[in-house]
């Protein structure tokens, strides 16, 4: 039974994971056309984010966790508008260094990851009460 109970935890904490994944990405999408207020201003910068696996010393079970949510480094794509408020001195405006391809199909993947994580933490639930009825 106690096997059944750290896989349903193993389960919740890839969904959780996968979750603030799907949050990270939300936001980049949101803000795909925030370019900066001011000439020269840098624009909304790309967050990425990683996992680690962690082990839970009280179930002994190895968890994903988020590791950290950073910052994407890459150059950002320039677009000439000189009459943009945020367009610099040469007369180019930073965009911020978003692909929403690349965003979407880290949705889709976040969200089958999601989903995969739930099926299995439902079939620890239903083995977890089969078990329970055959004990009565």
């Amino acid at each position: 039974m106690d096997d059944l109970l750290v896989g349903a935890q193993i389960s919740t904490s890839g969904m959780k994971a996968q979750a603030t994944r799907l949050r990270v990405v939300s936001e980049n999408i949101a803000n795909a056309d925030s370019v900066g207020t001011k000439p020269g201003e840098a624009p909304y910068r790309r967050k990425t984010l990683s996992f680690k696996s962690e082990l839970n010393r009280t179930t002994g079970a190895e968890e994903v966790k988020v590791n950290k949510i950073a910052t994407d480094r890459s150059d950002f794509e320039k677009r000439y508008d000189p009459t943009h408020p945020a367009a610099g001195a040469d007369g180019y405006v930073k965009l911020p260094n978003i692909n929403p391809l690349v965003e979407m199909m880290d949705m889709r993947e976040a969200q089958r990851g999601y989903e995969a994580n739930l099926n299995a933490m439902q079939i620890s639930r239903q083995m977890i009460s089969k078990t329970v009825d055959m004990l009565k």
